[in-house]
């Protein structure tokens, strides 16, 4: 679940930094999708808003991301309980 929710972010990271990307590219006018429409938007006030976004998903990515190293260190550990369990189960049945 932990991986999936950083493949999302990951995505919608990727596609907030290229649409900065093209926003500074574009000397017109632009818009900005809401739902099914486009408005008219205010240059300097969308690029604020996206760099926001951005901070808040690379916020969010580097959390999943130390939720992802805690997690596999959990399951290493119980790997070797287990690991260790059963070699000592094999001992004494043994």
């Amino acid at each position: 679940m932990v991986v999936s929710q950083k493949q999302k972010l990951s995505i919608e990271l990727n596609e907030t930094t290229l649409a900065l990307e093209e926003l500074e590219k574009e000397t017109d006018t632009v818009y900005k999708s809401i739902g099914s429409i486009l408005v008219k938007s205010n240059k300097e006030d969308l690029k604020k808003e996206l760099e926001e976004k951005k901070e808040n998903l690379e916020v969010r990515t580097t959390s999943l991301e130390r939720q992802e190293q805690r997690l596999l260190e959990k399951l290493k550990n119980m790997r070797a309980k287990i690991e260790q369990m059963l070699g000592t189960a094999g001992v004494q049945a043994g």
